[in-house]
């Protein structure tokens, strides 16, 4: 997203999946096989929030460290960047040899990695550890986000994909109050939650049937719920594929175009959202508000906000290209409101408009994505999304960094951010007046 390119119209099995669909999910193993897909889903946020209340305590212990200045900030992001290089390649790891056992490895290697910063007492050494989680994320998100477009179809399929932003934005807001109640304790004593996978990788390997893309049947599952021609799960779970998880002809080439267009502005779009969750403690930091409770309270408030965005998404059913003008000119406003704040209250309420309009962002480019791809694509191009989503995430700190060196604030470099949001904002509408309206899927 360095330029808003408008996604180019989608195939017309993208717009049928997108028509209100008849065929569902059901069984006794279906609620629990969702929640651990969620609770997946949560991990990368938990990398990526759940220290931003103490990164002002990081950056007094290291103090004496040459370029703590970037390497704090970093230390928070790094996973992301990890996870934007290796989501392309997990994607194609995921389609070759198989989406539930890369999930269960990758989710037991997460507490491993994801609590060595206890131990360790270079700042560079645990930017390095922090580099190892987005490793091991860019498994776990793609392997997730997967196996929900190979487990459901249709608005199913769309509902669980708003569902898996919901979820991840709810555990956010309790990451950012934890991160911050437990930075009361020190700096190191967050990390203490990455043990958490530690639980779920057992039940993954457990519960979560291998998706089957072939074989249409008509089965019953144990609680006696019938669903349209399905194959059955290990569990007795009905999984219905969609149409786009049928054979494909062979030499059917990877759709890169339309892709391509996603992803560019999935890069812009993350770069929006994730400066305010970076940024939002040095920006209280400079207006007096230093104790990390207090910090993780106001995080938690935006945050909060992106859940509500995403119920907005769910409920209201527009197609992503008639809500992205929109959302790109709410998280603009937000910028705008954080950079004229003359206070920690204004400050907050900018993040929260933000953020709203991030929680509609976020599920509307990953329904934009996956409407162009069928089942032997499935995991190559949500890896592809996964990694532009990030490398978004990644680099918002050295944007914003660079930002404030060329106008000489922080709130002076969100300044900039609005107008570059007002830009895409107006861009993505006329875009969408001179084509046929996106069909999304």
């Amino acid at each position: 997203m360095p330029a808003p390119v408008p996604p180019l119209p989608s195939p017309p099995l993208a717009a049928a999946e997108y028509a209100p669909s008849e065929r569902s999910v059901s069984g006794a193993g279906h609620r629990l096989r969702l929640t651990l897909l969620m609770a997946g889903s949560c991990l990368p946020i938990l990398g990526a929030v759940l220290i931003a209340p103490v990164l002002p305590r990081m950056r007094d212990h290291f103090a004496g460290t040459p370029g703590v200045e970037a390497l704090v900030p970093m230390a928070l992001t790094i996973p992301a960047l990890s996870l934007a290089l290796l989501a392309p390649f997990a994607g194609m790891v995921v389609d070759r040899l198989g989406r539930k056992r890369l999930l269960v490895i990758a989710t037991a290697l997460y507490a491993v990695v994801g609590t060595s910063p206890l131990w360790l007492d270079s700042l560079g050494a645990i930017v390095a550890a922090r580099a190892l989680v987005g490793v091991v994320e860019a498994a776990i998100m793609t392997c997730c986000t997967t196996l929900i477009g190979d487990y459901y179809s249709g608005r199913q399929r769309d509902r669980y994909l708003a569902m898996q932003t919901m979820c991840a934005s709810i555990s956010a807001t309790a990451f950012f109050v934890l991160g911050g109640a437990a930075g009361s304790a020190g700096w190191r004593t967050p990390f203490w939650a990455y043990a958490v996978s530690l639980l779920l990788a057992p039940a993954m390997a457990a519960f979560l049937p291998r998706p089957r893309p072939t074989g249409n049947t008509t089965a019953t599952s144990p609680d006696g719920t019938t669903t349209a021609s399905s194959p059955a799960a290990p569990d007795g779970t009905t999984i219905v594929p969609s149409p786009a998880a049928l054979p494909e002809p062979a030499g059917r080439p990877f759709p890169w175009r339309p892709l391509a267009g996603t992803c560019a502005l999935t890069v812009f779009g993350a770069v929006l959202f994730y400066t305010v969750q970076v940024e939002m403690a040095f920006l209280l930091d400079d207006m007096g508000v230093t104790d990390p409770g207090m910090i993780g309270l106001a995080i938690a408030a935006s945050s909060l906000a992106t859940v509500i965005g995403a119920v907005v998404f769910t409920r209201l059913g527009r197609t992503p290209d008639a809500w992205l003008p929109v959302v790109f000119a709410l998280c603009a406003l937000g910028f705008a409101v954080i950079w004229l704040a003359p206070g920690p209250v204004v400050l907050t309420l900018g993040a929260m408009i933000n953020c709203f309009g991030g929680g509609i962002m976020l599920p509307s480019l990953l329904t934009l994505a996956l409407s162009r791809l069928d089942y032997a694509d499935r995991g190559r191009g949500t890896g592809l999304w996964t990694g532009s989503f990030f490398i978004g995430q990644f680099i918002c700190p050295l944007v914003v960094l660079a930002l404030t060196s060329a106008v000489g604030s922080l709130t002076g470099a969100l300044g900039v951010l609005a107008l570059a949001g007002s830009v895409g904002a107006v861009a993505l509408g006329l875009a969408g007046r001179r084509r046929v309206p996106l069909t999304a899927g």
